[in-house]
């Protein structure tokens, strides 16, 4: 199978040859010139995906990095995690926050807060017996 292959490759490559010189003798342009509208559709595709996709995520970024550097002590957060709590202690990388009714101290990294809250939680309130 494979010298059958072989045979009609060769045989194929010099009937191709007079047809392609046929095509470039019509007016077919190569060189530099054939190549602008290529490499415009390439600009034009980076350009759409930095404003598809890289200019949005780094507003994205520069957000939380706005919001981590601006968390200060008292402020109620919400970790990856779920984690509810309150601000007690900052350091340049990790956060201690207060949970739950009896204030239980956990010590955070920066990174892992997803969010800044306004309103109270629930599970703040004293436990009822």
């Amino acid at each position: 199978m494979l010298t059958n292959l072989s045979t009609w490759l060769l045989e194929a490559a010099p009937a191709a040859a007079p047809a392609a010189d046929a095509a470039q003798q019509a007016g077919e342009t190569g060189g530099f010139l054939g190549m602008i509208p290529q490499l415009a559709m390439m600009v034009v595709m980076v350009g759409v995906f930095y404003f598809l996709l890289i200019r949005p995520q780094r507003k994205k970024d520069k957000a939380v990095k706005d919001m981590l550097a601006a968390i200060k002590t008292g402020d109620r957060i919400c970790t990856i995690g779920g984690i509810y709590g309150t601000v007690t202690q900052l350091k340049d990388d990790t956060v201690t926050l207060a949970v739950g009714a009896q204030k239980t101290q956990l010590v955070m990294a920066r990174w892992s807060i997803r969010s800044v809250e306004d309103a109270a939680v629930e599970n703040d309130a004293e436990p009822q017996v």
